[in-house]
């Protein structure tokens, strides 16, 4: 049975923390849906969530960070595609929008589906922010099996997962109650690779106009 842990009890960082550092793929709150994280660098653990999620193989996992400058760990220096993201970062950071830019090649082969890309994000979630800068950057995905719809309170996470995952951190409704917008800046021509709270228009303002923006 999975363990449910207010956001707010004293020791619900911690007990995060160290079930993350020990490996496990728990819980989580974010600003956008519930997730799944565990760390970054742990490939077993990545391997777990996987089988916790039955998400397939080839479906590479984005990155949620404590800071901005955690974004060095997990992205290598990009020339002019930099500039582009960090327009879109100083705008959008932290919020619901994850940038798809080159990946580090040290980086666990099963997070990035063993491409050159991975996708990052600054969630904008007190707990979860606090948990990333304590451990380090998060590996994640949905809190949901496949295919299933995604989790905007820890309930429905337990509808799904309960048993799959040793610890879920409850902090209430999910404000968005919307998976983040995917912006894929790792070619010469951005690609939308899921929309959500931050539209085209929304990017227009911060130098991609729609134009130029294709959408997979």
């Amino acid at each position: 049975m999975t363990v449910v842990i207010a956001a707010d009890q004293a020791n619900a960082l911690n007990q995060a923390a160290a079930a993350v550092e020990r490996g496990a793929v728990i819980g989580v709150p974010t600003d956008t849906v519930y997730g799944l994280v565990c760390l970054y660098s742990d490939a077993a653990a990545i391997d777990r969530l996987f089988v916790i999620k039955e998400r397939p193989s080839q479906k590479a996992l984005p990155v949620l960070l404590g800071d901005a400058e955690q974004t060095n760990a997990v992205v290598r220096a990009a020339g002019g595609d930099n500039l582009r993201a960090q327009a879109l970062i100083d705008r959008y950071w932290p919020g619901p929008l994850t940038l798809v830019l080159p990946a580090r090649s040290h980086l666990p082969p099963a997070l990035t589906a063993a491409g050159d890309t991975v996708g990052v994000r600054l969630p904008a979630h007190h707990f979860l922010r606090a948990l990333a800068r304590r451990v380090g950057p998060l590996a994640s995905s949905s809190a949901n099996r496949s295919g299933q719809p995604p989790c905007a309170t820890a309930a429905a996470v337990l509808d799904q997962l309960d048993g799959r995952i040793p610890l879920l951190i409850d902090a209430g409704p999910a404000p968005l109650a919307q998976s983040s917008t995917v912006l894929d800046l790792s070619s010469q021509h951005p690609i939308l690779l899921r929309q959500g709270p931050i539209g085209p228009q929304e990017l227009a303002a911060a130098g991609i106009p729609p134009g130029v923006l294709s959408e997979k």
